[in-house]
């Protein structure tokens, strides 16, 4: 035996594949651990906070005293806590049990799974919907279902990773234009004119930068050069918009877009969930071949009563909606007077650019010692040389912990030179 030799003592075949397990292992550990000591000595180490509260506005955080204001949530209605979805929720979980322990197909589908998905298809203003686990499964599963070797998908290069997970997973022709930027789709919509079907994809708001795609400019190329709308609508569902559905209703084109991609896990109560509302031929043809929808788990009820209670509330009244517009203004013009740079177009999402991975994460630290909850991203999250601590503005934040959290970024940011 090699291994034998490799001793200077024999070994049973038993013992010499323990030790040959043993070795690989051992080449594992010290592959990772030299990965994860580059990854502590470039200051993007990503440390995970406990909270010991409800989602909400004010939150307790493990080793913090007191409440901590949270800037950091998706929970851009403050539905995560509100006690009309809770109260769905917990009705849901008592009539139709914590889950169904199947895929859609087999038994997985419950009423309350078809009324959601034609409630969401409804508050879209499209044919039909179809649940996923994620918007992340739904972003996986629809290119591979819908594209084919023909086809070529265009995709603006800051899509989120799950839109490029997901492309990467189909067999059509794949094209990156650069982000945001109209002629270079147009002069790649040109080059795709050989191929059967052409679809554009696009985030409908880019979370890391809180900027918003040119719907109409895109949907105008589109019709010019025969081709599909895509949108993942994550950071768009529920607030922006006249009636919060997204950055199709707010730029006027959402009887342009074909599909539209969104979770549940953010504005719409903040649980999970994900979905795909769009045709209905392309949404039966997602229940066929969607491997995510085929070999994944239904949604759990209490998911689904809470999700469907969100929308009910969206759909009675946009009041919490337009509360987020002033909110959102007050954060953004207050952190500008004090020197400070925001990306973006008026989003809740407000990057505060800083550029050093390092000054992002002490900053949030000290922020948190201020009673303010905040998260610095970097690398690989978001480009080398463009960290930012980014905040996220609720509707259930008042004017008072706005104020409160620029005080402390503006204090933050003199103590560590990020401000003159």
């Amino acid at each position: 035996m090699w291994c034998s030799r490799l001793l200077s003592y024999p070994l049973s075949q038993g013992q010499c594949s323990s030790y040959r397990a043993r070795t690989a292992l051992a080449q594992l550990n010290r592959v990772l651990e030299a990965e994860l000591e580059s990854i502590r000595g470039a200051g993007t180490w990503k440390s995970e906070r406990v909270i010991t509260s409800k989602q909400g506005p004010r939150i307790h955080v493990e080793g913090s005293r007191g409440e901590i204001l949270n800037f950091c949530a998706n929970n851009y209605l403050g539905l995560s806590s509100h006690p009309e979805v809770i109260r769905s929720g917990l009705e849901a979980l008592e009539k139709f049990g914590a889950g169904l322990s199947s895929v859609r197909f087999i038994c997985g589908t419950q009423n309350i799974h078809k009324n959601l998905e034609e409630k969401i298809s409804r508050f879209h203003q499209r044919e039909d919907a179809i649940l996923y686990a994620s918007c992340f499964d739904a972003n996986t599963g629809i290119f591979e279902a819908l594209l084919t070797p023909e086809d070529a998908v265009l995709s603006d290069e800051l899509n989120h990773a799950s839109i490029i997970d997901g492309i990467r997973l189909c067999k059509a022709n794949k094209y990156r234009y650069k982000h945001m930027d109209m002629q270079d789709l147009e002069a790649k919509l040109l080059d795709t004119q050989k191929h059967r079907l052409r679809l554009v994809a696009t985030d409908g708001a880019f979370s890391m930068d809180g900027d918003i795609a040119p719907l109409k400019e895109i949907c105008s190329l589109a019709q010019k050069y025969q081709a599909l709308v895509f949108i993942d609508e994550c950071h768009a569902t529920g607030f922006l918009g006249p009636n919060g559905r997204g950055t199709d209703e707010l730029l006027g084109v959402m009887d342009q877009v074909d599909i539209v991609n969104s979770t549940l896990g953010k504005a719409l109560g903040g649980a999970a969930g994900g979905y795909t509302t769009g045709p209905k031929a392309l949404i039966n043809l997602l229940r066929q071949r969607s491997r995510p929808y085929l070999f994944s788990n239904s949604l759990p009820p209490a998911v689904v009563g809470c999700a469907s209670k969100a929308l009910d509330l969206l759909m009675e009244s946009n009041a919490i909606t337009q509360s987020m517009v002033a909110k959102t203004k007050r954060f953004r013009s207050k952190m500008a007077a004090a020197g400070f740079s925001i990306l973006g177009n008026d989003h809740p999402i407000c990057p505060v650019m800083l550029g050093e991975a390092r000054l992002a994460s002490v900053m949030a630290d000290d922020m948190l010692e201020r009673g303010i909850y905040v998260i610095g991203f970097s690398y690989p999250v978001v480009p080398k040389g463009k960290a930012r601590i980014r905040v996220q503005i609720s509707a259930v934040h008042s004017e008072d912990d706005i104020d409160r959290c620029v005080e402390a970024f503006t204090e933050v940011g003199r103590k560590h030179g990020a401000l003159p």
